[in-house]
């Protein structure tokens, strides 16, 4: 009995040293600004300011400062060809990573991916998924599946507002841009007309993000040319955080035409208030900042893999839009 005690009293303290050391050890593991040696580009993607760019940015500047990064912020103003001339100009400087924006699409970005890759530049990519760049160079993708997030917004307009067979509905995109810029809004139009509704596409020019009131005379003549319409989706939240400005020029009331998009924001959270926006789809844009900063100081730092992340996060409606209007204010959500 004696020696049994005995060792249980020595397993005893020995379990006890054991969790100390352990303790110990994982204390002295704990880095502070442990990405510090880390210079990475990252892109933005809209202006200075902008309402969808300002959330990507302030996520991004969130992840410099907790990992002490050293990152140089890039806006591009939506632009597919100052993107390309910027990424250009970044894989040149030879940073240790670049988080890019995938709106110029994969033929654009491919020689520059590989060019990249041979230098020892580690990828990320947010907002717009580039699978097959991501397939031949590597890197992560962080940011809503586009086509199932346009998909899944207008299955929930159909649900919500009773779209049927003959409604009207205009579904704005950049449509006249190339495929991978309207994947969301092409498969938001698709899924609409499956349902029997008559869509009407038009192109949204990348000047309407910075400046959203060039749209009111084109969705003023829409309304006016289509007395019928039922909803608009629109394709950020630049746009439909302008809602009320257009269907105040259309001399509508709120809730007269349904107003759908994507994205939070002040203005968005203040249209949900006042009645003039119904829908809209997150995609939780301060991740798309945080998260490739993340992912590129851990690759770099600890050689971890790429992160991969779907951040269509659900829909925000009348019914919930308050659980984010503080966050939305602070530029969060």
């Amino acid at each position: 009995m004696t020696n049994s005690r005995t060792s249980l009293k020595a397993l005893a303290m020995a379990s006890v040293a054991f969790a100390s050391m352990a303790t110990v050890a994982s204390a002295e593991a704990l880095r502070d600004k442990w990405c510090s040696d880390v210079t990475i580009r990252f892109f933005a993607g809209g202006a200075e300011g902008d309402a969808f760019a300002s959330i990507v940015y302030n996520g991004a500047v969130q992840a410099a400062h907790d990992t002490g990064a050293k990152v140089d912020y890039i806006f591009s103003g939506w632009k597919a060809e100052t993107m390309v001339q910027q990424l250009r100009e970044a894989v040149a400087a030879k940073p240790n990573g670049i988080a890019m924006m995938g709106h110029p699409g994969e033929a654009a970005i491919m020689p520059l991916a590989e060019e990249a890759s041979g230098a020892g530049i580690k990828m990320m990519y947010q907002n717009v998924p580039l699978p097959a760049v991501v397939a031949k160079f590597g890197g992560g993708y962080v940011g809503a599946q586009q086509g199932p997030q346009g998909k899944a917004l207008a299955e929930e307009s159909v649900r919500r507002f009773g779209l049927k067979a003959g409604d009207e509905v205009i579904v704005f995109g950049p449509f006249d841009q190339q495929p991978e810029r309207y994947v969301r809004e092409g498969a938001a139009a698709d899924t609409l007309e499956a349902a029997g509704v008559a869509v009407t596409r038009m192109p949204s020019p990348t000047e309407w993000a910075a400046d959203p009131n060039l749209a009111i005379p084109v969705i003023t003549a829409a309304l006016t040319s289509k007395p019928n319409i039922k909803a608009i989706v629109y394709p950020g939240g630049q746009l439909l955080g302008n809602a009320p400005a257009y269907m105040k020029a259309a001399g509508k009331k709120p809730g007269e035409v349904v107003q759908i998009g994507f994205d939070t924001s002040p203005q968005i959270v203040d249209a949900f208030k006042e009645g003039w926006v119904q829908l809209t789809a997150d995609q939780q844009p301060f991740l798309q900042g945080y998260l490739p900063i993340l992912s590129l100081c851990q690759q770099a730092v600890y050689g971890l893999a790429p992160i991969n992340v779907d951040t269509g996060a659900g829909f925000v409606t009348p019914d919930n839009y308050q659980a984010v209007a503080d966050l939305a204010t602070e530029g969060l959500r």
